[in-house]
């Protein structure tokens, strides 16, 4: 094992199945997706971090100035594995000191019952040798679940609900990370409130959809909705008793 580094048990290696290995970052940048970003110039922020994190595939390219340029893990759910495919010059080439970190269903990321996204991403390795990629192990996923269940008191499953790719990432970032620094975050009320600014669900998706009403529609859906406010109140009782800070003005005094 390398000086100070710690062993991440939740995080498996494709395709030899090794823990993730490294040492802990002192301060991380957790980037939100969010049209919140668009405007923020806060790029320069971000790439002064350590550690920066994000999600899917919300590109850098042309968003530099408010998002930053770097990328040191991203998180991605087993859906967004097909828009990465899309770009592999940006997302394998340019960034491919990037580490992946993939989370999804059993059924399609088990190693050994060759999961349809696992076999997706032992090509993608194949086809990029120095690709870092891991997956989430089964009993991470179960951990990740027993949490929400904690917190909300709700049964992920029985709720109708699927976990978002922003939890996986908070959870990632509170074992991995001394300090977390949130960007682009909205508050769990502010979505309630009159008068909010209407943005992007996605900031590089900018006109398609609303970012409030697509929380809310979520929110409220009797199945497979994600309760990405939920998981916004549950960060803010997080941020109480661990060193997180959010960027966004609808935290502050939450």
């Amino acid at each position: 094992m390398v000086s100070g580094a710690l062993s991440f048990e939740g995080y498996s290696r494709v395709p030899d199945g090794k823990p993730l290995v490294r040492a802990q970052c002192r301060q991380c940048a957790l980037v939100s997706s969010s049209g919140q970003m668009l405007g923020s110039r806060l790029g320069k922020e971000i790439d002064q971090m350590e550690c920066v994190l994000r999600m899917n595939q919300a590109p850098t390219n042309g968003y530099e100035e408010d998002v930053g340029t770097k990328s040191t893990i991203r998180v991605v759910s087993h859906t967004s594995i097909p828009l990465l495919l899309r770009n592999q010059s940006y997302f394998f080439k340019q960034s491919w000191k990037t580490i992946y970190i993939v989370w999804g269903p059993m059924r399609k990321m088990s190693r050994e019952k060759g999961g349809l996204t696992y076999r997706i991403l032992q090509e993608m390795k194949e086809m990029y040798p120095s690709l870092q990629i891991y997956t989430l192990t089964e009993r991470m996923m179960a951990y990740c679940d027993e949490v929400f269940q904690v917190e909300t008191g709700k049964n992920r499953m029985k709720s109708g609900s699927f976990l978002s790719t922003g939890w996986f990432t908070m959870i990632l970032a509170m074992e991995l990370c001394e300090q977390i620094f949130v960007f682009g975050m909205v508050s769990d009320s502010y979505c309630r409130e009159k008068n909010h600014p209407r943005v992007p669900y996605h900031y590089f998706e900018k006109g398609k959809l609303d970012e409030c009403r697509m929380y809310l529609a979520h929110e409220r859906a009797p199945r497979g909705g994600h309760r990405f406010i939920t998981e916004k109140t549950v960060f803010s009782h997080w941020a109480k008793t661990r060193n997180i800070v959010f960027n966004h003005t609808s935290w502050v005094g939450g």
